[in-house]
């Protein structure tokens, strides 16, 4: 049966990608997560940058936890994104630890706005975005609320997109408002799109 309706084909596509990522063995996504954190880390983007902006991973998505101490340690400058109530917005909030962390929308763990700077320069740095899937073109497969995909219009640094081998296709359907990343790193390899 051909499926016409873009977001019929998304939600279908979304379930399919979301089992084979929650199926993933505790053990084996945690060497595949090592692996991406170490690619990520390698990159001239990651090293010559300064600001890091990235997602705090929830569930079964690739764990951002270590990336985010990493980059600490490291000297950048972090920023993770909160969702701005009643919008499809969000802003990223630059995090000095873990700690400066609470439960906020749809689960995920999100900066305390008291005790964090909002990050007002969106010219620059390297941003880390998560997906279900990826197409080899550099499109992602979001959890469809528009969130990253309206943010990243706004969005002038390098754009990375994060996900297991067994989450990336040939195509994904795409919408206007969809935006590429410049590469994909999963734990097999780094994939320009540029």
């Amino acid at each position: 049966m051909q499926v016409t309706d873009i977001r019929e084909e998304k939600r279908q596509l979304r379930e399919h990608y979301r089992a084979l990522r929650d199926d993933l063995p505790y053990d084996e996504k945690s060497v595949m997560d090592e692996k991406i954190l170490r690619k990520i880390t390698q990159l001239w983007s990651y090293r010559e940058e300064k600001i890091l902006l990235t997602y705090v991973a929830t569930g079964s998505e690739v764990d951002t936890k270590p990336l985010i101490e990493y980059a600490l340690n490291d000297g950048k400058i972090v920023a993770v994104p909160r969702c701005v109530e009643n919008t499809r917005n969000m802003e990223f909030y630059i995090i000095k630890s873990l700690d400066d962390l609470e439960l906020g929308s749809f689960g995920v763990m999100e900066p305390i706005r008291q005790k964090c700077e909002k990050l007002e320069d969106l010219s620059r740095g390297v941003c880390i975005v998560p997906a279900l899937a990826f197409d080899k073109d550099g499109y992602r497969l979001g959890y469809g609320k528009g969130y990253y995909d309206r943010f990243l219009n706004n969005f002038d640094g390098r754009i990375i997109g994060v996900c297991y081998s067994f989450c990336m296709c040939d195509e994904l359907p795409r919408g206007r408002y969809d935006k590429k990343v410049a590469s994909i790193i999963t734990e097999k390899r780094v994939m320009s799109t540029d």
